[in-house]
C-alpha cells in the first residue's frame, strides 16, 4: 500500500536496532506493486501502484541504544547508498534515542542540529513526542481519572518545551535557507 501513496512515508528501524528491514521496506515501496483490492464498483480486483519515490528511513534507536550519532548517521547513509536509495533520514528523538526518557528529547534534537550545522544534508527532520502536558498516563481507566492534555501512550514533552524547541530550530536553520 505504501507504494501507492503520493506522500512522503517513513519506515522505522526495528526495535532491535536493525536497519535492513526499513531499507527493504523503502525499496519495496519505491517500486510498482500489485495486490488484491477492491475497485470502484466494489468488486475484487488487482490493484497496481506506481511506486512511492518519497520514502525515508526513521531512526528510533534500538536495543543497543541510540542511533543518531554522526557515526550512526554515516553508517545508515552508506547502507542507503549501497541499496541505491536516496540518503534521506528522519530521526525520532524519542524511544531508544532518548532512553525512553521524554525529557531527553531536546538533547537529541540539539545534537541533530549540530550535525546539520556541520554540513550533514541527509537528515531531513526529527520527530518529537509532544502533548499539552508532559509525561503520560495509563489507559484504559475511568474517564474522570484521565488528565486532559497528557498522553495515554508514550511519554511526551510539554507544549512550552515544544514551542521553545521549534523556535530554537528556526533560529538555527532559517539563516541556512536564505
Amino acid at each position: 500500500m505504501a507504494s501507492g501513496l503520493s506522500m512522503p512515508l517513513g519506515f522505522k528501524n526495528s526495535t532491535d536496532g536493525s536497519i535492513q528491514a526499513a531499507i527493504n521496506a523503502i525499496k519495496a515501496a519505491s517500486q510498482s506493486q500489485t495486490f488484491l483490492g477492491i475497485n470502484m464498483d466494489g468488486a475484487a480486483s488487482a490493484v497496481t501502484t506506481r511506486g512511492n519515490p518519497s520514502c525515508h528511513i526513521v531512526l528510533r534507536g534500538g536495543a543497543a541504544g541510540p542511533n543518531y550519532s554522526p557515526a550512526h548517521i554515516a553508517d545508515v547513509e552508506k547502507l542507503l547508498a549501497k541499496a541505491g536509495l536516496p540518503k534521506t533520514i528522519l530521526v525520532d528523538c524519542s524511544h531508544d534515542n532518548s532512553a525512553k526518557q521524554p525529557e531527553r528529547q531536546p538533547e537529541v534534537l540539539r545534537e541533530l542540529l549540530a550535525q546539520i550545522a556541520a554540513g550533514n544534508t541527509s537528515i531531513l527532520g526529527a520527530m518529537l513526542e509532544s502533548n499539552l502536558q508532559a509525561g503520560n498516563q495509563p489507559f484504559p481507566q475511568p474517564k474522570e481519572k484521565l488528565r486532559p492534555g497528557v498522553s495515554i501512550t508514550d511519554g511526551c514533552i510539554d507544549w512550552s518545551t515544544t514551542e521553545k524547541l521549534v523556535r530554537e530550530i528556526h533560529a538555527a536553520l532559517a539563516p541556512k535557507l536564505q
